[in-house]
């Protein structure tokens, strides 16, 4: 075992990790970040060709940066942001160490420390440390319902983290399964491959790409949309609501909507609720998410107008957007309860159901009732043990990574008050 006893460990080198590492750097805490692959792995590996982060270059920095981008407005490629989180550490010398995956996480008996055991290139070793800040993210294993194994072995099956571009999959039809941002996204992609897209939603929030003069996200962070508290919300659904519908192809992005992937060429089915191995069962709702995705963007715009109007800001009015155009009667949409694979020609199936957090490695009794951790704004019941990166963490924004500065600040007083400096 490493003798020193450090005053923190960080899990995870992504954003969230490199964001308390500042702060603890700056502070003078002795603190090591264990990464499992490299730093901006998933971003380099688990990410489509055409991948774009959602929100504008602006909003994608951390403690200490001013803006890095050419173009502040634009939205930057997976790789690189991920060179940005490279970049980033060795700016500011973080102690980063890559290629070392936590294998368990346990407290000390009779002491308020923790054992945080590792496989480091390889080779077991163990520290010890006073604090731990776990901040290795919410989107670690894939989230793929079990009637797959029941789909016929023909069929090529990825996940979006698997999908790279429309030529890497064989010839025939694809079916996207999942409507929010990457399932929308990947379909969008197809469909510029050339290839015909089925896409089977679910309700799913939408959003326009731009709103009177300005980027939707520029909107939501103004009017405070995203500092909605965690413990102000009333309503648990909002915890379920994905993130919403938006494209990021060209410099600025564009809105995208079912109605627009329809108008490409899409066939918009309702949400997947089974298969026998050749037919994908499905639920008769399309035109219900579609209209759910209408209504949504409705209420942001009333938002951000309500916004505009009391904050006596000038703003032009609303641009031309037909693919935000909502439609009442969703005639395109399929009322199908069924779809044969073999008779559609469909060859391959992408998952876009999402990811789920992997917190095994904490040997501790960190849950509560309902499988969720348990937390306070991120401060664990545990002592010493803290929680960083979660979507809802602290507040609405929490989740995404123009949330990261403020979370990460919170968190590193937290800490300096629990070392007692």
């Amino acid at each position: 075992m490493n003798a020193s006893i450090l005053d923190v460990i960080v899990v995870g080198a992504g954003h969230a990790g490199l964001s308390i590492s500042y702060h603890l750097k700056d502070l003078h805490l002795s603190h090591l970040v264990l990464e499992k692959g490299r730093i901006g792995d998933t971003w380099y590996n688990q990410r489509w060709d055409s991948f774009k982060l959602n929100t504008p270059n602006k909003w994608n920095l951390l403690p200490g940066r001013e803006n890095m981008f050419p173009d502040s407005e634009g939205l930057c490629s997976a790789s690189e942001f991920a060179a940005f989180l490279e970049g980033y550490s060795a700016k500011f010398q973080l102690p980063v160490i890559e290629n070392c995956e936590v294998v368990s996480v346990e407290c000390v008996p009779g002491s308020k420390k923790f054992f945080v055991y590792v496989a480091e290139n390889g080779t077991a070793k163990n520290y010890l440390c006073k604090q731990i800040v776990v901040a290795s993210g919410a989107q670690n294993l894939k989230r793929i319902p079990s009637f797959v194994r029941n789909i016929s072995t023909d069929i090529v099956q990825l996940h979006t983290s698997e999908y790279r571009n429309a030529s890497a999959l064989p010839d025939g039809a694809i079916l996207v399964i999942g409507s929010a941002q990457s399932g929308t996204q990947i379909a969008e992609d197809l469909i510029v491959g050339d290839r015909k897209v089925f896409i089977s939603t679910s309700q799913v929030p939408r959003v326009p790409r731009r709103y009177r003069g300005k980027d939707i996200v520029d909107w939501l962070v103004m009017s405070g949309f995203y500092d909605l508290q965690t413990i102000e919300v009333t309503d648990p659904l909002i915890f379920k609501m994905k993130q919403p519908q938006i494209s990021t192809v060209g410099l600025q992005g564009h809105t995208l909507s079912l109605q627009a992937l329809s108008r490409d060429g899409a066939v918009i089915l309702g949400k997947t609720e089974n298969t026998d191995g050749v037919t994908i069962i499905l639920q008769p709702n399309a035109a219900t998410n579609i209209r759910f995705a209408d209504e949504f963007s409705k209420k942001m715009k009333r938002m951000i107008d309500d916004y505009i109007q009391k904050s006596q800001l000038y703003a032009p009015p609303p641009e031309e957007d037909p693919d935000d155009d909502p439609v009442e009667a969703a005639s395109f949409a399929s009322d199908s309860t069924s779809l044969n694979l073999k008779k559609n020609n469909i060859t391959s199936i992408i998952w876009a159901t999402g990811f789920v957090g992997d917190f095994s490695y904490l040997k501790l009794p960190v849950f509560n009732g309902n499988g969720m951790l348990s937390h306070k704004n991120g401060v664990s019941e545990i002592d010493g043990l803290y929680f960083l990166g979660l979507p809802w963490l602290r507040k609405r924004k929490s989740g995404i990574i123009l949330g990261i500065e403020e979370d990460a600040r919170f968190m590193a007083n937290q800490i300096l008050e629990h070392s007692g400096n």
